[in-house]
Formats: structure tokens, C-alpha cells, sequence
């Protein structure tokens, strides 16, 4: 039986063209659940690196006062992550294989946005 947590990444991930994964993880990198296709350690190793780059960034904008990221993507040559902060430190993230269709980011971020939405209610 999945956790509710799971079932919003899982929507999330099937959503999505070519998604083979969202996790939602806490300001750590540690994840608190996750749906996807890839090996869960590898996964869990992959979710708890942008969560590594997520801190980063809020240092980052931290001391130029700017506010912290909403969120941000990365393009890798096989794959593609979406990490969105949710609040209290949690983020989600969202990763995309290369995909041979119309817009796939684009449908990530609204996936990604729209699980983000989900999780931020509760955990409210």
C-alpha cells in the first residue's frame, strides 16, 4: 500500500512523457517517499544530491537577499530534473528521460507545480 505522499509523485511522474521518477524529500535530501521506475537506492542517491544543489542555491540567494528558489532545472544529456521547493525545507523533484514529444519540461514543471500544490496541503 502506497503512502499518500507516493501517490501524489506517482500521478506526478505519470503525468508526465518520459518521467521516470518524483520524489518528495526534506531539506536534506532525505526522502520522505517516492514512485518511479528506477532502482530505489540509485534514486534515493540521485533525490539526496538535489537536495545537495537545492541548499546550495538558498545559500546562494541567501546572501544576496534575494529570497530563496521556487525552483530550478537541470539538463543532463539523458536526463532531465525538476526540483520545487514546497515549504518547511521539502521539496519535490521530478526527473525525465529523454523523450521524443513536444514540450516535455514544460509538462514537468506543470506536473512538478501541481504535485507541489498537493504535497505544501499536506503537510500544512
Amino acid at each position: 500500500m502506497s503512502s499518500l505522499f507516493a501517490d501524489i509523485m506517482r500521478r506526478a511522474v505519470e503525468a508526465t512523457p518520459g518521467a521516470v521518477g518524483g520524489a518528495f524529500a526534506d531539506s536534506e535530501g532525505e526522502m520522505v517517499d517516492s514512485f518511479s521506475t528506477l532502482d530505489k537506492h540509485d534514486w534515493a542517491v540521485l533525490t539526496a544530491h538535489y537536495g545537495v544543489v537545492l541548499s546550495h542555491l538558498h545559500s546562494c540567494f541567501g546572501t544576496w537577499h534575494y529570497g530563496g528558489p521556487e525552483y530550478f532545472i537541470a539538463q543532463h544529456a539523458k536526463l532531465d530534473v525538476v526540483v520545487h521547493t514546497i515549504a518547511h525545507g521539502y521539496f519535490a523533484l521530478l526527473a525525465v528521460e529523454e523523450y521524443q514529444g513536444a514540450g516535455p519540461l514544460a509538462v514537468a514543471l506543470t506536473s512538478i507545480r501541481a504535485a507541489a500544490n498537493e504535497l505544501r496541503k499536506e503537510i500544512a
